[in-house]
């Protein structure tokens, strides 16, 4: 699965950022494009909740996903895709946030890791590019979030 990966040291404890990260309720504070959270079911590895996306008609694009792993300073969640309208252009998409403790603050990892399935394996340089900006949108987010 191709991954990308963006690192930032941030100004704020690990367990503060953890709380952030591990709560999907708060993940339109930091998320791009999240508009809201509904239906968070289970805490921790297992937990399943509905992100509502913005796309840049000013709709909303519902998309599930459910907790990996959830175990000390790691978080990773998996959309799930089968039956959705994504289904046509991914056959996986993964998020993984890890915390370090990096002198008075924490270097965080994020790490999205996709498949694209069809003609859609054509654009995945683009593809890579474009989660590249969302993952430094999101570290952005979270540094606004907690600094």
């Amino acid at each position: 699965m191709p991954r990308v990966t963006r690192r930032r040291t941030i100004a704020a404890a690990p367990a503060d950022i953890w709380a952030l990260v591990s709560d999907p309720y708060s993940l339109p504070r930091w998320w791009p494009r999240t508009k809201r959270v509904e239906g968070v079911e289970g805490s921790g590895a297992g937990a399943q909740w509905t992100q509502v996306l913005g796309t840049a008609e000013g709709r909303g694009v519902r998309a599930d996903f459910r907790c990996t792993a959830a175990e000390g300073r790691r978080i990773a969640w998996q959309q799930q895709i089968p039956g959705t309208p994504f289904e046509r252009h991914l056959k996986a998409y993964a998020v993984e946030v890890r915390l370090e403790a990096d002198g008075e603050g924490t270097a965080v990892t994020v790490v999205v890791a996709q498949t694209l399935r069809g003609l859609s394996r054509l654009g995945g340089p683009m593809m890579r590019r474009g989660q590249g900006a969302v993952l430094d949108e999101a570290l952005d987010g979270l540094e606004r979030a907690l600094t």
